[in-house]
Protein backbone atom coordinates (compact mmCIF):
# COMPACT_ATOMS: atom_id res chain seq x y z
CA UNK A 1 0.00 0.00 0.00
CA UNK A 2 0.94 3.79 0.23
CA UNK A 3 3.02 5.24 2.79
CA UNK A 4 1.73 8.91 3.68
CA UNK A 5 3.53 11.70 5.75
CA UNK A 6 1.06 13.93 7.17
CA UNK A 7 1.99 17.35 8.62
CA UNK A 8 -0.58 18.25 11.24
CA UNK A 9 -1.85 16.56 14.02
CA UNK A 10 -5.14 18.26 14.37
CA UNK A 11 -8.60 17.42 13.74
CA UNK A 12 -8.09 17.64 9.34
CA UNK A 13 -5.06 15.45 10.17
CA UNK A 14 -6.48 12.54 12.00
CA UNK A 15 -9.62 12.20 9.91
CA UNK A 16 -7.28 12.19 7.17
CA UNK A 17 -4.86 9.22 8.87
CA UNK A 18 -8.14 7.59 10.16
CA UNK A 19 -9.13 7.13 6.37
CA UNK A 20 -5.70 6.53 4.57
CA UNK A 21 -5.18 4.12 7.72
CA UNK A 22 -8.84 1.88 7.16
CA UNK A 23 -7.73 1.46 3.46
CA UNK A 24 -4.11 -0.37 4.75
CA UNK A 25 -1.91 3.11 3.78
CA UNK A 26 0.95 3.47 6.95
CA UNK A 27 0.84 6.98 8.18
CA UNK A 28 3.46 8.83 9.45
CA UNK A 29 2.30 12.22 11.09
CA UNK A 30 4.68 15.07 11.89
CA UNK A 31 3.77 18.12 14.61
CA UNK A 32 5.70 20.92 14.77
CA UNK A 33 9.20 19.61 14.75
CA UNK A 34 11.52 21.06 11.57
CA UNK A 35 14.23 18.42 12.00
CA UNK A 36 11.96 14.95 11.03
CA UNK A 37 12.41 13.11 8.06
CA UNK A 38 9.72 12.49 5.81
CA UNK A 39 9.30 9.16 4.81
CA UNK A 40 5.88 8.75 2.64
CA UNK A 41 5.74 8.69 -0.64
CA UNK A 42 2.55 11.01 -0.48
CA UNK A 43 2.90 14.43 2.13
CA UNK A 44 -0.42 15.75 3.17
CA UNK A 45 -0.49 19.22 4.45
CA UNK A 46 -3.24 19.41 6.77
CA UNK A 47 -1.98 22.84 8.31
CA UNK A 48 -3.68 26.28 8.27
CA UNK A 49 -2.34 28.22 5.03
CA UNK A 50 -0.07 30.53 7.30
CA UNK A 51 1.87 27.74 7.88
CA UNK A 52 3.34 26.85 4.61
CA UNK A 53 6.21 28.82 4.35
CA UNK A 54 7.38 27.22 7.44
CA UNK A 55 6.43 23.66 6.30
CA UNK A 56 9.17 24.39 2.89
CA UNK A 57 11.73 26.18 4.66
CA UNK A 58 12.25 23.31 7.09
CA UNK A 59 11.55 20.52 4.21
CA UNK A 60 11.17 21.44 0.78
CA UNK A 61 13.87 19.48 -0.60
CA UNK A 62 12.57 16.46 1.09
CA UNK A 63 9.42 16.61 -0.94
CA UNK A 64 11.56 16.19 -3.91
CA UNK A 65 9.68 13.55 -5.97
CA UNK A 66 6.79 12.89 -3.70
CA UNK A 67 3.38 13.43 -4.16
CA UNK A 68 2.47 16.52 -2.22
CA UNK A 69 -1.55 17.25 -1.00
CA UNK A 70 -2.40 20.83 -0.44
CA UNK A 71 -5.62 20.63 1.48
CA UNK A 72 -5.48 24.36 2.85
CA UNK A 73 -7.74 27.40 2.47
CA UNK A 74 -6.24 30.35 1.77
CA UNK A 75 -8.65 32.76 3.79
CA UNK A 76 -8.12 35.57 5.80
CA UNK A 77 -8.48 34.48 9.46
CA UNK A 78 -9.20 37.80 10.73
CA UNK A 79 -12.09 38.50 9.04
CA UNK A 80 -13.38 35.58 7.27
CA UNK A 81 -14.43 37.59 4.24
CA UNK A 82 -11.64 36.81 1.47
CA UNK A 83 -9.49 34.77 0.07
CA UNK A 84 -5.72 35.58 -0.12
CA UNK A 85 -4.15 34.74 -3.17
CA UNK A 86 -4.67 36.50 -6.27
CA UNK A 87 -8.06 35.96 -8.02
CA UNK A 88 -6.31 34.17 -11.26
CA UNK A 89 -4.18 31.59 -8.85
CA UNK A 90 -4.46 29.55 -5.82
CA UNK A 91 -2.85 28.60 -2.91
CA UNK A 92 -2.36 24.88 -4.66
CA UNK A 93 -0.62 26.60 -8.17
CA UNK A 94 1.86 28.82 -5.47
CA UNK A 95 2.77 25.21 -3.72
CA UNK A 96 3.08 23.70 -7.32
CA UNK A 97 6.04 26.85 -8.12
CA UNK A 98 7.55 26.33 -5.15
CA UNK A 99 8.12 22.29 -5.49
CA UNK A 100 9.05 21.75 -9.30
CA UNK A 101 10.51 18.45 -8.75
CA UNK A 102 6.69 17.50 -6.27
CA UNK A 103 3.90 16.13 -7.79
CA UNK A 104 1.37 18.73 -6.39
CA UNK A 105 -2.37 17.74 -5.86
CA UNK A 106 -5.63 19.68 -4.33
CA UNK A 107 -7.62 17.41 -2.07
CA UNK A 108 -9.69 17.38 1.33
CA UNK A 109 -10.37 21.14 1.22
CA UNK A 110 -13.63 20.92 0.38
CA UNK A 111 -14.69 18.69 3.76
CA UNK A 112 -14.30 19.00 7.47
CA UNK A 113 -12.57 16.24 9.62
CA UNK A 114 -15.79 15.46 11.03
CA UNK A 115 -17.19 14.34 7.52
CA UNK A 116 -14.36 12.25 7.00
CA UNK A 117 -14.44 10.34 10.45
CA UNK A 118 -17.87 9.59 9.71
CA UNK A 119 -17.40 9.05 6.14
CA UNK A 120 -21.01 11.32 5.49
CA UNK A 121 -22.46 14.74 5.16
CA UNK A 122 -24.73 15.91 7.12
CA UNK A 123 -25.12 12.39 8.33
CA UNK A 124 -26.89 10.80 5.55
CA UNK A 125 -24.65 11.32 2.18
CA UNK A 126 -21.54 9.88 1.36
CA UNK A 127 -18.56 12.28 1.83
CA UNK A 128 -16.96 12.90 -1.52
CA UNK A 129 -13.20 14.34 -1.86
CA UNK A 130 -12.58 16.28 -5.08
CA UNK A 131 -8.95 15.94 -6.36
CA UNK A 132 -7.10 18.05 -8.37
CA UNK A 133 -3.79 18.33 -10.31
CA UNK A 134 -1.59 17.95 -13.45
CA UNK A 135 -0.32 14.56 -12.77
CA UNK A 136 -2.92 11.73 -13.62
CA UNK A 137 -0.82 9.10 -11.06
CA UNK A 138 -0.18 11.59 -8.42
CA UNK A 139 -4.45 11.85 -8.55
CA UNK A 140 -4.83 8.07 -9.06
CA UNK A 141 -2.61 7.31 -6.48
CA UNK A 142 -4.32 9.89 -3.69
CA UNK A 143 -8.13 8.56 -5.21
CA UNK A 144 -7.32 4.58 -4.48
CA UNK A 145 -6.06 5.36 -0.95
CA UNK A 146 -9.30 7.49 0.39
CA UNK A 147 -11.30 5.25 -1.55
CA UNK A 148 -9.68 2.06 -0.04
CA UNK A 149 -10.39 4.20 3.39
CA UNK A 150 -14.12 3.61 2.42
CA UNK A 151 -14.87 7.57 1.50
CA UNK A 152 -15.82 8.70 -2.54
CA UNK A 153 -13.28 10.52 -3.98
CA UNK A 154 -13.78 12.30 -7.54
CA UNK A 155 -10.71 13.61 -10.12
CA UNK A 156 -11.99 17.27 -10.36
CA UNK A 157 -9.46 18.03 -13.37
CA UNK A 158 -6.10 19.65 -13.79
CA UNK A 159 -4.63 22.03 -11.10
CA UNK A 160 -6.09 25.16 -12.17
CA UNK A 161 -9.44 23.64 -10.56
CA UNK A 162 -7.80 24.44 -7.34
CA UNK A 163 -8.81 28.02 -7.08
CA UNK A 164 -12.88 26.43 -7.39
CA UNK A 165 -12.10 24.40 -4.79
CA UNK A 166 -10.73 26.75 -2.75
CA UNK A 167 -13.95 29.00 -3.87
CA UNK A 168 -15.98 26.28 -2.38
CA UNK A 169 -14.46 25.47 0.46
CA UNK A 170 -13.65 29.34 1.41
CA UNK A 171 -17.47 29.26 1.05
CA UNK A 172 -18.18 26.19 3.71
CA UNK A 173 -16.27 27.62 6.36
CA UNK A 174 -17.46 30.88 5.99
CA UNK A 175 -21.13 29.46 6.50
CA UNK A 176 -20.05 26.84 9.06
CA UNK A 177 -18.29 30.06 11.16
CA UNK A 178 -21.51 31.86 10.95
CA UNK A 179 -23.30 28.65 12.48
CA UNK A 180 -25.30 28.86 9.10
CA UNK A 181 -24.53 25.05 8.64
CA UNK A 182 -22.73 22.37 11.16
CA UNK A 183 -19.19 21.08 10.89
CA UNK A 184 -20.70 17.63 10.23
CA UNK A 185 -22.59 19.23 6.73
CA UNK A 186 -21.40 20.92 3.59
CA UNK A 187 -21.42 19.82 -0.11
CA UNK A 188 -22.50 16.22 -1.15
CA UNK A 189 -21.62 15.04 -4.55
CA UNK A 190 -24.75 12.87 -5.48
CA UNK A 191 -24.97 10.28 -8.34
Amino acid sequence: MTSFTIFGTGNMGSAIAGIVSAGGSSVQHIGRETDATVSGEVVVLAVPYPALDGILAAYADQFAGKVVVDITNPLDFETFDALVTPADGSAAAELAAALPQSRVVKAFNTTFAATLATKTVGGSAPTTVLVAGDDAEAKALLIDAVIAGGVKAIDAGALKRARELEAIGFLQLTLAVSEKIGWTGGFALLP
